[in-house]
């Protein structure tokens, strides 16, 4: 029973962070219908952010108290991370909403495959795996006979913390009602007065921003690399697609259904079972339920 226990813990870890990634693709598709492919390598840049951000806090104050260096680590790769999805929809999609959609997608992928190169040939980064400093005392509880460690204890509580702020933006919220109508039909709310545009532009900050913090959670657990957004991006998109790509809540879920899969798989089945495994729910969703668990059929305008 405790390694069933344990296992659901680093299930719900793991899948913190594919929902955290996941709600940036469903958001972007949720305004404008569109893939953004190149988000897993936002979520790269954002570790890469938070990793130096980090080091240099360290290096130039190594008393701080952890919680500050964590939260300014936080807050920097959010923003950094912001600035730059901004700057990749107005520069690289804004231009081909009108255009074919196989175009943005084709875009979309090439800004990806810029983002990976660019950090591989940047020097102060390369292509060799890297650990972001320690930002919390690592400390380890034995709960009967169950391992929980802070870092688990804190990815968990502030994944949970973030996505309850976001669901409450896009419920509750001036901002979430003009990006929710721009969903329902961006045609017609430029007419009543709604900033398309910037609402655009807010919605991949966002969901950029939210992907930050999954890619300093995820730092502080695991290792970096300059191509880690291709798998994990892959993942927080079926991630989204299972549970309801458009759908805030469904990418939630989807997150936390695929950090099961990953955490359980190997304990049934060999680990290279994994994506196929992934893959093979994909599918079979696809096939049964083509809107997701939580996603509704787009209505058809005559």
């Amino acid at each position: 029973m405790q390694f069933y226990i344990q296992q659901i813990l680093n299930a719900l870890q793991v899948g913190s962070v594919y929902a955290l990634i996941a709600l940036g693709y469903t958001m972007v598709y949720g305004i404008l219908t569109m893939i953004n492919f190149a988000h897993g390598d936002i979520f790269m840049v954002s570790t890469y952010l938070a990793f130096f951000t980090s080091t240099l806090l360290l290096s130039i104050a190594a008393g701080l108290p952890p919680l500050f260096t964590f939260v300014f680590t936080l807050l920097t790769a959010m923003f950094g991370t912001a600035l730059l999805a901004v700057l990749i929809e107005r520069l690289a999609y804004k231009p081909l909403r009108t255009a074919p959609r196989i175009s943005a997608v084709i875009t979309a992928l090439g800004v990806g495959l810029f983002l990976e190169n660019f950090m591989v040939a940047f020097k102060p980064v390369g292509p060799a795996p890297r650990f972001l400093p320690p930002l919390i005392p690592q400390i380890n509880y034995d709960l009967g006979g169950v391992t929980v460690s802070t870092i688990q204890i804190v990815i968990i509580l502030v994944s949970g913390l973030v996505m309850f702020l976001l669901d409450t933006i896009v419920r509750r919220t001036m901002v979430g009602m003009a990006m929710r109508a721009i969903s329902w039909d961006k045609f017609t709310v430029p007419l009543m007065g709604v900033p398309v545009d910037r609402i655009i532009s807010l919605t991949f900050a966002l969901g950029a921003s939210i992907a930050a913090v999954g890619g300093t959670l995820y730092g502080m657990a695991y290792t970096i690399d300059p191509y880690m957004g291709i798998r994990i991006g892959w993942w927080a998109f079926i991630s989204a697609v299972v549970g309801g790509i458009g759908n805030i809540r469904g990418a939630m879920l989807g997150g936390f259904i695929l950090g099961f899969v990953e955490i359980f798989t190997p304990v049934f089945l060999p680990s290279t079972y994994r994506d196929f495994i992934a893959f093979s729910l994909l599918l079979l969703l696809l096939i049964f339920r083509p809107t997701g668990i939580l996603g509704r059929p787009a209505p058809q305008k005559v």
